[in-house]
């Protein structure tokens, strides 16, 4: 059985413009505009969930996606960070901030180590290969990072090198332990073969 699993980013917000840890915020007017010109492209899943903020759920919504909140799938829990931009942590706490940047098992906000999203999200890929069909899932672009470390066997290190802009679909398809990648892709992409 080969289960399939497309992992939507959400539209950009004023956080996301700021480059501002995840602070609730919704989605800005941009987005919600191309969300909801992107409704109806995505192909039907068994399954949709989100992660449970703001801008995911109001991404899913706009696409035209009745989206379940997920626990599972939130973003990387900032702790003290949440809500503060990276110029401004970097500013008050630069040490903290490069440790953070080099070592994946670092938490010096007080929140979640990538390392422990990272198999967070493992497990949830491992649960997903359960699921016959597709699932479409509206989540955070780190979770989207996580999703693909594990993909790709890489090393957790190589989650700050992989980018993912909003509102595209990234594609993987699994069996038997084993998943494949496709790579972000606008989800009204003119070519799309879903």
């Amino acid at each position: 059985m080969t289960s399939r699993v497309l992992l939507v980013s959400p539209a950009t917000s004023a956080s996301s413009r700021q480059a501002r840890f995840d602070d609730g915020g919704s989605i800005d007017d941009i987005g919600a505009a191309r969300a909801r010109a992107a409704a109806g492209s995505l192909p039907v899943a068994v399954r949709v969930l989100t992660s449970p903020v703001a801008r995911c759920r109001e991404t899913a919504a706009a696409l035209g996606l009745d989206g379940v909140p997920a626990p599972r799938l939130a973003g990387l829990d900032m702790g003290r960070w949440r809500g503060r931009t990276l110029d401004e942590v970097g500013a008050a706490e630069p040490e903290a901030v490069g440790r953070w940047l080099t070592d994946p098992g670092c938490a010096p906000h007080g929140g979640e180590s990538v390392r422990d999203l990272c198999k967070r999200v493992a497990r949830w890929l491992a649960d997903a290969q359960a699921v016959a069909g597709r699932t479409l899932a509206v989540v955070e672009p780190e979770v989207v990072r996580a999703a693909t470390v594990k993909a790709l066997d890489l090393p957790v290190a190589a989650f700050w090198r992989l980018d993912v802009p909003p509102l595209t679909v990234t594609e993987l398809s699994g069996r038997s332990g084993r998943w494949n990648l496709r790579l972000g892709r606008p989800p009204a992409a003119p070519d799309a073969d879903y």
